[in-house]
């Protein structure tokens, strides 16, 4: 069977394209990484990639804040068909998608956030939760529309939020749950 051809975008550490990556290495998942981005230069998961020796791209997101100018976007777009993408998968990328990606990739394109949506769309969900003094949390794997984190869901993880638990506690264990659902959801897509 033919491996399902990823393009990860991420703005952070990478620790969701590592394990993804990991879980490629141990034949749990039939895919392959054809392209890293980032739109942060310095981003760890672009560390990530060269030392796995993937394509790792950095690409200058422009003067917005939460999302790409659109030439950005339409450059990202082609960057992405280049390298015969067939999944896009956010990994911590902290950017909203717009159309010219949605258009060229409908369905096409995953994210995990770190709660049970619909609650705590949006950034630092763990500390809303926290906040919130919510009984439970987790992770969600959904599709990706132009809203925030309002996509299609794919599959959540519960996770307890304990009341000793920090932001960072808790923010550790839906990580590590992350790491578990990501993976096994982009099995899934690649099994069908």
């Amino acid at each position: 069977m033919q491996k399902l051809k990823l393009g990860i975008l991420g703005s952070g550490k990478g620790s969701n394209f590592r394990a993804i990556a990991d879980a490629i290495v141990r034949d749990e998942l039939n895919a392959e990484v054809r392209v890293v981005i980032s739109d942060v230069e310095t981003a760890g998961i672009l560390d990530l990639a060269r030392e796995r020796s993937n394509r790792a791209v950095f690409l200058a997101p422009g003067k917005f804040r939460t999302k790409l100018e659109p030439h950005v976007e339409e450059q990202l777009v082609a960057l992405l068909k280049e390298s015969g993408v067939e999944l896009v998968v956010l990994a911590g990328y902290m950017r909203m998608i717009k159309a010219p990606l949605l258009d060229a990739f409908p369905r096409r394109i995953i994210n995990i956030h770190p709660s049970l949506l619909p609650a705590y769309p949006g950034i630092a969900a763990w500390k809303q939760a926290v906040e919130a003094k919510a009984s439970k949390s987790g992770c969600t794997v959904h599709y990706v529309d132009a809203g925030m984190d309002t996509g299609e869901i794919i599959a959540q993880v519960e996770v307890p939020v304990f009341q000793a638990d920090t932001a960072e506690t808790l923010h550790e264990r839906i990580q590590a749950e992350e790491h578990r659902l990501y993976p096994e959801v982009i099995r899934r897509i690649a099994a069908r």
